[in-house]
């Protein structure tokens, strides 16, 4: 029997399978979508929600995290298959989900024309209209069920995190890190920070952590994958490795090979911590579970730097 008040994960197919998490939130027979994707995931999520037997006019809001393309690019797609759909987004996300040139733009210039036409082509501007800007403390009502929305910066000054009170859960985007579950053992879940460029910054993230742990969360669903639980203890890792980042960069501010220090130095930092939770093979599983990751954290804590030592 279909649970009216289900919340079901959605594998997105961003890159690879079990990479990039949205999430369908149902009550009283209408739902709300947290987080959706690169616009070429769009057909997947929209799959996703008819296989979750939702159907699209019951979906009245799209809430996303933050605006960074992996969980806000199909918003634009998606807004046009769900009619009834609001969508949900930071005051600062806002302007480039009405008008997505600069974010479109910036991706092309990270990600190369061949691979933003690979993971990004179709993204699609928001009515005005049809967007709701959430301020710190906005609550979307589902169907009578809050959905609490708290600014989270760290991550990224556009993020943040929904608490939903029913389940005493958070949907923490990118505020929590990153939890794969190809790591999952007998000590549980292994969490890194995700410090992606362009606006880290260490002191917001450990604050924005500590919100989240505030509330004393039974579980924390994340975008980079999955719920995760014991949320003391990965925040304290999260917090412990925050630092130790910070520490590798400084230590590599002025050389010349900066890029590459920062890399080496996170490879053996979270190697060192994955062989602690008892990984085997770890520094081979590292690289290949996390080697995107360490690029894209390298770029964030190097853009932090140039600002933080000015």
């Amino acid at each position: 029997m279909h649970d009216p008040n289900a919340i079901t994960i959605i594998d997105t197919g961003y890159v690879r399978p079990g990479l990039c998490a949205a999430y369908l939130v149902e009550s009283g027979g209408r739902a709300a979508l947290i987080d959706c994707g690169t616009a070429t995931c769009a057909q997947t999520v929209l799959d996703a929600i008819e296989a979750a037997g939702v159907s699209r006019d019951a979906v009245d809001w799209l809430m996303v995290t933050h605006v960074h393309l992996d969980h806000a690019g199909a918003a634009g797609p998606l807004m046009r298959a769900l009619p009834n759909a609001k969508l949900v987004v930071h005051p600062r996300g806002a302007p480039h989900m009405i008008d997505p040139t600069r974010l479109i733009a910036g991706a092309k210039a990270v990600y190369g024309e061949a691979m933003f036409a690979r993971d990004h082509a179709g993204m699609l501007p928001v009515a005005e209209d049809r967007v709701v800007v959430a301020e710190d403390g906005h609550v979307v009502k589902l169907a009578g069920r809050p959905l609490l929305c708290i600014d989270t910066p760290g991550h990224a000054l556009h993020h943040y995190s929904v608490w939903d009170a029913a389940t005493r859960s958070w949907f923490a985007g990118d505020t929590f890190g990153l939890s794969y579950r190809e790591f999952d053992g007998s000590s549980g879940a292994f969490a890194v920070p995700t410090t992606s460029p362009v606006q880290f910054d260490p002191q917001q993230m450990h604050d924005s952590i500590e919100k989240l742990l505030a509330r004393a969360p039974d579980t924390i669903r994340i975008a980079h994958y999955g719920e995760v639980d014991d949320c003391v203890r990965l925040g304290a890792d999260l917090h412990e490795q925050i630092d130790a980042m910070v520490a590798i960069s400084r230590d590599a501010h002025g050389h010349a090979d900066r890029h590459a220090r920062i890399v080496g130095g996170l490879t053996r930092l979270y190697t060192a911590r994955a062989r602690d939770h008892g990984i085997e093979d770890a520094s081979a599983r590292v690289v290949e579970v996390l080697g995107n990751d360490i690029e894209i954290n390298a770029q964030g804590l190097a853009v932090w730097l140039d600002r933080a030592v000015r």
